[in-house]
C-alpha cells in the first residue's frame, strides 16, 4: 500500500538517525536529537491560484528539512511516514 497525497501535501519518509556515537557509545531515546530530514516519496498534485494548477516545488527523491510539530504521522507495513503541507517545508537539501 502507499500513500497518494492530495493537493499540497507531501509524503516524507523520515532518515534512520544512528544512536550510537562514533567511539560506539549507544544513546538513549531523547540524548540526540533528531534531525528534521527526510526525503520525499510522493507528492500531490499542487494547488489552484487564479484558477491554474501550481505544481509543488518538491519532487519525489528530494531530501528536504521540515518543520518540526507540523507533520502527520502514519506507520504503513512496518514503515514509517511523515504527511506535511509543502508550506511547512524549509529547505531542499542539495
Amino acid at each position: 500500500m502507499m500513500l497518494k497525497p492530495l493537493h499540497d501535501n507531501v509524503v516524507l519518509k523520515k532518515e534512520k538517525v544512528e544512536n550510537k556515537t562514533a567511539s560506539g557509545i549507544i544513546l538513549a531515546g531523547d540524548a540526540k536529537e533528531q534531525p528534521n530530514v527526510a526525503e520525499v516519496v510522493a507528492v500531490g498534485t499542487g494547488v489552484y491560484v487564479d484558477g491554474k494548477l501550481q505544481p509543488l516545488t518538491v519532487e519525489v527523491g528530494n531530501k528536504v528539512v521540515y518543520k518540526k510539530y507540523s507533520t502527520t504521522d502514519i506507520k504503513i507495513d512496518e514503515e514509517e511516514y511523515l504527511i506535511i503541507a509543502e508550506k511547512d517545508i524549509l529547505a531542499i537539501v542539495e
